[in-house]
């Protein structure tokens, strides 16, 4: 048996993606796919906490590694270069020029390969979705393939004596969650407050390892059938003035909108 985690948790890996950021006005590539020319790429916004949690965890113990590990085209450098700009300490790139379609399924077959080749490791660092796709889907898939436990969207998380308690927003309320090291976490808005690279880290980043690795994405088990923009919505409308309107308003509510 191939042992895939060190005993100290602070040796953590964390995975992060290259996105479109939200603000970019995206375009339909043949009918199946977003088109990338214009569009601005940016770190994954819930991968910076992924990222942030990773170093104050390597920075509380005062040694360990912090690896960055992403899926992407050999643009996605730029992100890997901020993110050990941010101050983790190597980085790895899986290149495909299609790596921007990919699935989650292949996404997490490829990131799982890669880890069993790089570990051991301790923690696993996700952020709780991409937001181009929003399919949750990576960080449970890559723990599930590692026969890991995984807690996702955490938003507190403490580590002592080889097990993680973590809290985790839920409807209503807030589930506390523990299991035992080695973990796969996914990680939430409220966990931290992602840092910004400073010119220290920038210098630091370019003599920092970057390793690229071509990989092979055949196989994908998920295939797009058609991708189009969302329908205009329709106009407002104006039923009356006052509290004369509120007859109305309640119909058209209850009646059209079934809202009520």
């Amino acid at each position: 048996m191939v042992r895939l985690f060190g005993p100290n948790p602070m040796n953590i890996l964390v995975c992060v993606k290259r996105v479109p950021a939200t603000t970019t006005r995206v375009a339909i590539l043949d009918g199946k796919r977003l088109n990338p020319e214009g569009v601005e790429f940016v770190l994954n916004p819930y991968d910076e906490y992924a990222v942030e949690e990773a170093l104050r965890r390597k920075e509380a113990a005062g040694t360990g590694k912090v690896t960055a590990l992403s899926l992407g085209t050999a643009d996605a450098q730029k992100e890997l270069r901020q993110v050990l700009a941010m101050g983790a300490d190597e980085a790895v790139l899986l290149a495909h020029a299609e790596a921007g379609f990919a699935d989650a399924a292949t996404t997490a077959r490829q990131l799982e390969a890669e880890i069993r080749k790089r570990g051991p490791f301790d923690l696993l660092l996700f952020g709780k979705q991409a937001v181009d796709r929003d399919q949750h889907g990576v960080g449970p898939m890559v723990a599930t393939k590692l026969g890991i436990p995984c807690i996702t969207e955490v938003v507190n998380l403490d580590i002592a004596d080889g097990k993680v308690t973590a809290e985790r927003e839920v409807e209503g309320g807030r589930e506390t969650v523990s299991a035992t090291l080695p973990c796969a976490i996914t990680c939430q808005k409220g966990l931290n407050e992602p840092r910004y690279a400073n010119l220290k880290g920038i210098m630091a980043a370019k003599k920092k390892p970057l390793d690229t690795v071509q990989v092979d994405l055949s196989g994908a088990v998920v295939e797009v059938l058609e991708m189009a923009a969302p329908a205009p919505r329709p106009p407002g409308r104006i039923v009356g003035e006052g509290a004369a309107a509120v007859p109305e308003l309640l119909r058209l509510l209850r009646e059209e909108a079934k809202v009520l």
